[in-house]
């Protein structure tokens, strides 16, 4: 699957993250806990590499937390900070500002030791479109620091947001890369809510979700839409789930296009379950 999605205001983006880099003590880096590797921009990885970085995954409550935790392990295996977060559970935002500070000690150590006066730590904040960036910021700074918005691309300047007088945020847009030469990278970060709806056909992505919720999932999507786990027939269910949830035109025939915006949207909100759809390997 040959996607691609790089507007202007992200390759001028991309320059800007290499060009502050050099003001800032560490990275965060937002990823959806759905889908943590996928979600992670490889051509974000090649600018960041020459600094210290934490990955917050986004969205825990969405996702399967048997799962989360394997992925932190992973991050952690790599000897990378990693946290997963829900944006309205205060504790968590707690911990994000508790890991920050600890992460940003050792710069304001070696300040000391020059006889600088210690300034508060700096970390740029980094992540692919709508994977809740601009909330986690207005939580941080408990104000309504960032716009926010449920459709990707929201941010599209570089701003700085002071978190209390412990540590300053640069806010960056949210950036994806050129291609997806990964099929199932595109249809994961499609079904998430990434990739705009217009660029797909939310019919294929909807296939993509039922086929793996029947392999990973089978008893959610029974539960949800009473539908037999087992069935092959893509026909078959798209007309069940649609007589199921009232996706008719006028004769009672079943319109596939509001059965797949049904399912992404109960994909999306976490009516279908807590899932993750990208296990670690």
């Amino acid at each position: 699957m040959a996607i691609q999605w790089f507007p202007g205001h992200m390759a001028k983006a991309r320059r800007q993250v290499e060009e502050k880099l050099k003001l800032v003590d560490f990275v965060m880096e937002l990823v959806d806990a759905r889908a943590p590797l996928s979600s992670q921009n490889p051509m974000l990885q090649q600018v960041l590499q020459s600094k210290p970085k934490m990955i917050i995954l986004m969205k825990k409550d969405l996702a399967d937390q048997r799962e989360t935790d394997k992925w932190i392990a992973y991050f952690q295996e790599k000897d990378i900070t990693a946290i997963a977060i829900n944006v309205n559970n205060k504790g968590d935002i707690q911990k994000v500002i508790h890991l920050a500070k600890a992460l940003g000690q050792e710069k304001m150590d070696k300040l000391k030791k020059k006889g600088i006066q210690p300034r508060a730590t700096r970390a740029m904040i980094v992540g692919i479109p709508n994977v809740g960036k601009s909330t986690l910021i207005n939580r941080l700074a408990n104000k309504k620091a960032a716009k926010t918005g449920d459709r990707p691309g929201v941010t599209k300047q570089q701003l700085w947001i002071k978190v209390k007088k412990d540590f300053e945020l640069l806010d960056t847009p949210g950036i994806l890369w050129p291609k997806f030469e990964d099929e199932m990278v595109g249809l994961r970060l499609a079904a998430l809510g990434t990739i705009k709806d217009q660029l797909l056909s939310l019919q294929d992505i909807t296939v993509f979700v039922i086929r793996y919720f029947q392999e990973h999932y089978p008893t959610l999507l029974e539960e949800r839409y009473e539908i037999d786990r087992d069935s092959t027939d893509i026909v078959e269910i798209f007309e069940a789930i649609g007589k199921k949830r009232g996706c008719l035109e006028s004769g009672g025939t079943v319109n596939f296009d509001k059965v797949a915006d049904v399912v992404i949207q109960d994909l999306r909100t976490g009516r279908l379950g807590t899932i993750t759809l990208e296990s670690v390997k």
